[in-house]
């Protein structure tokens, strides 16, 4: 599958969009790294594989995925657009005003926390720069899934990757409403909560985290259970506000609540500050100007 000199200047776009329906498996996840249509998407894949007469894709109704033609030329493309993207990044850098586009993976509650508070900044000493940031609970694949750089804690950063400090500790706090307490009464060591209500986090692979407790050597890690499971933190800590039982949660989230007296915190010393937070991201890209400022900004 030669391209000759009478490619079209289209090619780089419907490459684009070949390895990122190639990675993604998904026209609709590509469509959403790329920010276009997946109509466009489906409709450049299309004309590719007229104009190299070979089918690069399999797809069903539930499913996409390379034919063996389609991998060879993944493989053989993915290292040259690398390179591509590499030298324009280059060029951005030596243009001397960061610019284009940052695309950042993160938890919501990483957002919060690290991005929230340089965002308005950023974006005013950086206007040539466009932030995509995308909230999700997964540990996602940052390389496949398109991703500039994430934001994780430092122990789950794949060792493969750079990780840059933002957050030096993070520490996660029981609470609950006054009047849940008073009604229920206070769990004094971390096994109490067996006996109460209380508000589950489910992490998006489906699992339910098992609240942790360390002191003094001693690990506890309880199956609690109560009226309500959800996937958003913030959201935990309304539900707790409402007095509809305990929440876990890290303990930046519930700090307006802890101050004007609608929430509480209990078990204090079974709840130790562990490393923190990361932003990461591949050693084997070429850092942008656009992700260089903000990761100076992040650790200023």
């Amino acid at each position: 599958m030669k391209i000759t000199h009478q490619s079209k200047g289209s090619d780089l776009s419907a490459f684009a969009a070949f390895l990122a329906v190639a990675a993604h498996r998904s026209f609709r996840n590509a469509a959403v790294e790329l920010d276009i249509t997946p109509s466009a998407i489906s409709h450049s894949i299309k004309m590719l594989e007229q104009r190299l007469k070979v089918r690069l894709f399999n797809r069903t109704t539930r499913s996409v995925s390379l034919t063996e033609a389609g991998e060879r030329l993944a493989a053989r493309l993915g290292p040259a657009m690398t390179s591509i993207e590499d030298a324009l990044l280059e060029m951005e850098v030596n243009r001397g005003s960061p610019g284009g586009t940052v695309r950042i993976n993160a938890s919501e509650g990483a957002v919060r926390l690290v991005m929230k508070p340089v965002l308005a900044r950023f974006l005013h000493e950086y206007p040539q720069v466009h932030l995509d940031i995308v909230s999700d609970g997964r540990l996602s694949d940052i390389v496949a899934d398109g991703f500039d750089a994430g934001i994780r804690l430092a122990e789950a950063v794949p060792k493969d990757m750079i990780a840059v400090p933002v957050v030096k500790q993070v520490r996660f706090a029981v609470i609950a409403s006054p009047a849940y307490f008073e009604r229920q009464g206070r769990p004094d060591v971390p096994q109490d909560l067996l006996r109460h209500d209380c508000i589950r986090f489910r992490f998006e692979s489906g699992a339910i985290y098992r609240w942790e407790f360390e002191r003094r050597g001693v690990t506890e890690r309880i199956n609690v259970n109560g009226p309500l499971t959800l996937t958003d933190q913030p959201l935990m800590v309304e539900a707790a506000m409402d007095g509809v039982g305990i929440a876990f949660v890290p303990d930046h989230l519930a700090m307006d609540g802890l101050r004007d007296g609608r929430l509480e915190r209990v078990l204090e010393d079974w709840c130790p500050a562990f490393p923190g937070l990361c932003l990461y991201y591949s050693g084997h890209r070429h850092v942008s100007s656009g992700l260089s400022a903000l990761i100076r900004m992040l650790t200023e």
